[in-house]
């Protein structure tokens, strides 16, 4: 009896310590998708001050190509996967999403657990990087992107630029978006109402070059903040069902360590019992 209730308190003691574990990993989650959120709003309102000005130099270079590169047959994806575990099956839906297209595309893959995944899945990557453990990393993994595909587009090798990434939706889960990066479609940038071009210091061309970069940059830090906050959002809600399992678990042992403890109780009082009885039989 007494070694079946030291083995419920051991068992006892370490459900506790694993709880403290998933309590942090749950919260420090929450924190780091919380500030990527915050992050989000600032990138798309860089992104969309971009277009605007892309949307007016077009006025000075009405006929301009913004991809630049003659036609080949060869597409990119850059695909946001999970950097650590305990994300539920993040990666998967990712790659899921990108389908067949794996097989025929230059993959860019971001995330060290979703690169493990992909290499199960003989998933040829061409290029991969690790998400930044903060959000704060995110612009220099954009500009590390950046200077990886437009190496390949500059050489003519890749023609169009998808991204593949996760949302997360309040009250909807992790929801996968694919959004063509490249070539760039110059009616969806804003175009002024008015027939004045804007003054310019720069080549127009030149100013296109490094209007579309910058877009480009802000693009790609918006899917990765997407992705970062997503993977972080499906973190919590693992740590949150853990959690619920070892209440479970716990409220199980407590009852468990009680009836063992009233067992042991009810042993010792029918020994001493038993005892203070055989004492007066020999009197």
């Amino acid at each position: 009896m007494t070694e079946r209730l030291t083995d419920v308190n051991a068992r006892i003691d370490g459900i506790r310590q694993l709880g403290e574990v998933v309590n942090a990993m749950r919260g420090i989650a929450a924190a780091r998708a919380r500030q990527a959120r915050g992050q989000l709003a600032a990138v798309d309102s860089y992104a969309a001050t971009v277009a605007v000005a892309i949307g007016r130099a077009l006025v000075s270079a009405p006929a301009a190509r913004l991809d630049g590169v003659a036609k080949t047959s060869r597409p990119a994806l850059v695909l946001f996967c999970a950097e650590q575990g305990f994300a539920g099956a993040f990666s998967e839906r990712v790659l899921n999403a990108a389908g067949a297209d794996l097989a025929t595309s230059e993959v860019f893959l971001i995330g060290t657990r979703g690169g493990a995944v992909a290499a199960e899945r003989n998933v040829a990557v061409c290029w991969k990087n690790a998400m930044p453990s903060h959000s704060q990393g995110v612009p220099k993994l954009a500009d590390r992107i950046g200077e990886a595909l437009y190496a390949r587009i500059a050489a003519g090798e890749i023609d169009q630029l998808d991204a593949v990434f996760s949302q997360w939706l309040p009250g909807r889960g992790s929801h996968v978006e694919r959004r063509r990066l490249f070539p760039f479609d110059m009616q969806a940038f804003p175009h002024p109402t008015n027939a004045d071009a804007p003054l310019l210091n720069l080549a127009p061309m030149t100013l296109l070059s490094q209007l579309t970069g910058e877009y480009m940059h802000a693009q790609l830090c918006n899917a990765a903040l997407h992705a970062f906050a997503a993977e972080n959002e499906a973190r919590m809600e693992a740590m949150t069902a853990a959690r619920n399992q070892i209440e479970r678990q716990l409220s199980s042992l407590l009852g468990t360590q009680r009836i063992l403890r009233q067992e042991e109780i009810t042993e010792e009082i029918i020994e001493l019992a038993a005892g203070e009885t055989a004492s007066h039989s020999e009197d």
